[in-house]
């Protein structure tokens, strides 16, 4: 809540997604507070099945779920007498960002759309970092899966993805791993509810279920997609940057990469982000 928070009148709000694998106390929950702090209602959540959230079995991720965690905290928000309804946006970090697209693409209530450092998890999964994946790697990919499903249908108790946080990383990393792990494993961003894994099925229904497809129909709704300069997710943003309709916007913030964005509150920024939704939340 903002300050100077006056239950009596109706407030803009800002609905918040952490980054695919993080939760609410990371970098969702500084964008929360920072735009408090400029005179928005502001709500970081965890995605359900992660987090504080619940559901079983646990850190189970799903498209369709993880796009449907945005107009459910719309609902909530929407319902607060306090907020106005005809003043609600979403943004999105990293994985959310696609998630907060696609909800947008169908949930009218949203109004104004911001992505941070977006990643596009439905093309990461079917086609690779950079779309480098074959459709051979692909195949033995699916076929590993569905061999996992029979073992966890039988009894075994589910199988996460590779290293979770914490993660050890030295000078050795590949830079894309060290830049997480220096997030997530470390002191800056280490949280107890982000081990940064999810179950192996889970990965099958994203590569069976685009989350951009409609981007187009968010308009006449504002797009804002904020990105690193040297971010290595960049295509995502400017991919999907040339895919949405009018209007919409592309913000580069010089010398920063892709996790910069998640907390550097000096590279973050809010200036634009304020002046984003306060144009478009009205």
């Amino acid at each position: 809540m903002p300050k100077d928070f006056d239950e009596y009148q109706k407030h803009a709000a800002v609905i918040i997604g952490a980054p695919y694998g993080g939760v609410k106390e990371q970098g969702s929950g500084i964008y929360a507070q920072n735009l408090a702090e400029r005179g928005f209602v502001a709500l970081a959540f965890d995605p359900s099945f992660n987090g504080y959230s619940s559901g079983e079995p646990r850190h189970l991720s799903s498209p369709d779920l993880f796009v449907e965690d945005f107009s459910a905290a719309v609902d909530y928000v929407g319902t607060r007498s306090f907020v106005d309804r005809n003043q609600m946006g979403v943004i999105g970090m990293c994985g959310s960002g696609g998630f907060a697209i696609s909800a947008a693409q169908v949930d009218r209530r949203i109004k104004a759309v911001a992505t941070v450092s977006m990643y596009d998890i439905s093309r990461a999964q079917r086609n690779g970092f950079k779309d480098s994946l074959t459709e051979e790697d692909r195949n033995k990919t699916l076929d590993a899966i569905a061999e996992q499903r029979y073992e966890e249908f039988e009894g075994s108790p589910p199988v996460l993805t590779d290293r979770g946080a914490p993660i050890g990383f030295d000078e050795h990393t590949d830079p894309i791993g060290r830049e997480f792990g220096e997030f997530y494993s470390t002191p800056r961003g280490y949280h107890h509810n982000s081990l940064t894994q999810f179950t192996v099925t889970s990965s099958m229904s994203f590569m069976n279920f685009p989350l951009l497809t409609y981007i187009k129909s968010i308009s006449p709704r504002p797009i804002l997609f904020i990105m690193g300069e040297h971010a290595h997710s960049r295509y995502f943003s400017e991919d999907a940057y040339e895919l949405a309709a009018d209007p919409k916007e592309l913000y580069i913030v010089p010398n920063a990469e892709h996790v910069d964005l998640y907390d550097k509150t000096n590279l973050i920024p809010f200036d634009k982000l304020e002046s984003f939704f306060n144009e478009n939340l009205k």
